[in-house]
């Protein structure tokens, strides 16, 4: 009875917090147990114990008899003693930073991966238009690859699929209505019009060789979302995706905690939970707070024209607005092309209800009073050629921002871009606008769980053995120190780096061996990968030093200068006033006249001499060295 009821606790979403920074659920705890099938989470996680954890366990456990252990309910308290192929842990991206999720699970010949998305580059990486896992390690296992599973259609967990798919093999990709919608719509952008996909919704299981996938039912910022509890030889692992615990979503069913706390009392071998939010305490708020705040923002400005930027994907957001334009009497049009393309997806799959008579397309602005109008914008990111940021810098000539315009910012910035956000803010401000942004106004929740809701999971899923994902180092290892501060040992929490490998068993977690990962550039329709890449070194070299291009014409029969020598120099600081550009030709000339009178070679050697001594010559005058370019003509 006791345990029936510490089970009933379990299900109870909290709403406060007690003010000692643990939730109100009981933990279930080995001392209180009286059942012999609950028993077990003080054994031991890794071989290496060995017989010091049996004694603790005897000491622990007097009442059980050492010989043969009675077939239990619950696989995480009883010695499991399942054979069967090791179960193997692949980390291609999503560890140890924010974004370009991929993880692969393998088992004997099965091998199937969750995710595969992009990370938006940094400004160590000028040019480049996204950066995707290094999927090479699945390339040479694709025989063995089942499926792609998608947990929902974000960015940083779909984006990659376009660049990866055909690699891959073309294996089936399973996913939610909105979520296959959003990977359609960009795998016909690459061109690739017969992929294999299969529809999956909540409560749905899938065989892909020798694992199971069962899908459940989350709440994040895009509608489609799912955790996945996959059955393995070894034991049951659960994958939270991206999610937070809201009880009164704008659409849909809140999270199936009923569930997750079933696969709980199922027993769970390994968890495997995102990080983003652990940093937060209490509860991440719902999605209604962002409603009330719009209701007082448009009638705040009733005579203004209403311009809102949020993320193309958060349709729920999206719908929202929509209908608080309808109640208003304003008409809305969309701006930024990653918003027409959502918009259009959520729509044909019946996840967007547009009301009749309420969207116009942007060349319709003019006939409108600006109380009747709210815009749709991408640039919520200050992304530099997103609608929001040209319309900011008066380069959108079909939007131009006034001093009777509202602009609400319905997003936070992502790490990293807050600069970006900032400019564009700054921008907005000067042509006059008003300017609402998260920290002025609820105009924004995060679709992420903060450290009560990671506690919740944690709780009802009580796993043998844990492993952060999903997050920067430090939100791994904060997730980490939670899950101890909640009675896991440390002995059974790892923490995974990009290229590391975990081999899980019923009775333990170890280090497997590494493999090649990391990231791979898109820079237009060319993929290179990011370790030892020449262009983004040029590219680097040439922002940091510039460019010194030398052009020298030379006769082939007397080995003579033809014409004047030309210099061309970008991105140098001079110290002075001296002639540089003559010492350079001199330089130049000399070097000629060493090469052509003594025959000591061809064109490709007077090049290599010419930019070594330029290259000595520019780094004493100026401390710089920049990428020198000799081209020499035949004249």
């Amino acid at each position: 009875m006791e345990e029936n009821k510490s089970q009933e606790q379990t299900k109870t979403t909290p709403n406060t917090n007690n003010g000692r920074g643990k939730p109100f659920f009981k933990q279930r705890n080995i001392k209180d147990k009286k059942a012999p099938d609950t028993s077990l989470n003080k054994e031991s996680s890794l071989e290496s114990k060995g017989k010091t954890e049996d004694k603790q366990e005897q000491k622990l456990l007097p009442q059980q008899p050492q010989q043969k252990k009675q077939p239990q309910k619950n696989q995480n308290n009883r010695q499991n003693t399942k054979k069967g192929p090791v179960v193997k842990i692949y980390f291609l991206g999503g560890v140890g930073e924010i974004g370009k999720n991929m993880t692969a699970i393998e088992c004997g010949n099965d091998i199937f991966v969750i995710d595969a998305g992009l990370i938006f580059p940094d400004e160590q990486m000028p040019g480049i238009d996204l950066v995707i896992p290094d999927a090479s390690f699945l390339i040479n296992n694709k025989s063995k690859i089942r499926g792609i599973v998608l947990t929902h259609g974000h960015e940083d967990h779909i984006g990659g699929v376009p660049y990866v798919y055909k690699e891959l093999g073309m294996p089936v990709l399973y996913g939610t209505k909105l979520t296959l919608a959003l990977v359609d719509n960009k795998l016909r952008e690459n061109r690739i019009n017969n992929a294999k996909m299969k529809t999956v919704k909540p409560n749905d299981k899938i065989k892909l060789g020798c694992f199971e996938v069962e899908f459940i039912n989350v709440n994040h910022s895009i509608p489609g979302s799912v955790a996945l509890a996959i059955r393995t030889p070894q034991g049951l692992i659960y994958h939270s995706g991206d999610f937070k615990i809201d009880m009164t979503p704008v659409e849909g069913e809140p999270i199936d905690l009923k569930r997750i706390a079933q696969l709980g009392n199922e027993g769970v071998l390994l968890l495997l939970a995102e990080s983003t939010n652990v940093e937060r305490s209490g509860y991440t708020m719902s999605e209604t707070v962002v409603r009330t705040t719009l209701e007082h923002l448009f009638a705040e400005h009733s005579t203004r024209r209403i311009i809102v930027s949020t993320f193309a994907s958060n349709v729920h957001r999206i719908q929202q607005i929509f209908d608080l334009a309808k109640k208003c009497n304003r008409k809305v049009t969309l701006s930024g092309r990653s918003m027409l393309n959502v918009v259009e997806a959520a729509q044909k799959i019946g996840e967007l209800k547009i009301p009749a008579d309420t969207l116009i397309d942007v060349d319709m602005l003019k006939n409108y009073a600006d109380k009747e109008l709210v815009i749709i914008s991408t640039g919520s990111q200050g992304e530099p050629m997103s609608a929001l940021t040209r319309m900011a810098a008066g380069e959108f000539n079909k939007v131009v921002i006034g001093d009777n315009d509202t602009i609400i910012i319905s997003a936070s910035p992502i790490p990293g871009n807050e600069k970006m956000v900032y400019r564009v803010i700054n921008n907005l401000y000067k042509k006059g606008a008003k300017v609402v942004y998260e920290s002025l106004e609820n105009v924004h929740v995060s679709g992420h769980a903060c450290q009560e809701e990671l506690k919740l999971l944690h709780t009802l899923l009580q796993p043998k053995f844990f492993v952060p994902v999903h997050g920067e180092y430090r939100h791994l290892k904060r997730h980490a120190m939670l899950a101890t501060t909640l009675g896991m040992k440390d002995s059974n929490v790892m923490i995974a780096e990009l290229g590391n490998s975990l081999e899980l068993t019923a009775n333990t977690l170890r280090r497997g061996v590494d493999f090649s990962a990391g990231a791979r550039l898109v820079d237009g329709g060319s993929i290179e990968d990011s370790d030892g890449s020449v262009v983004l070194r040029d590219r680097k070299q040439l922002a940091e030093d510039g460019i010194c291009v030398c052009v020298v014409g030379i006769s082939p029969e007397s080995g003579n200068l033809s014409g004047d020598i030309e210099i061309v120099n970008k991105g140098i600081v001079w110290q002075d006033e001296h002639n540089y550009i003559n010492d350079m030709k001199n330089i130049i000339t000399k070097e000629i006249e060493a090469m052509y009178s003594k025959n000591l070679g061809d064109s490709a050697e007077l090049s290599r001499r010419i930019r070594k001594q330029l290259k000595n010559y520019l780094f004493k005058k100026t401390r710089q060295a920049p990428m020198i370019v000799p081209i020499i003509l035949d004249m």
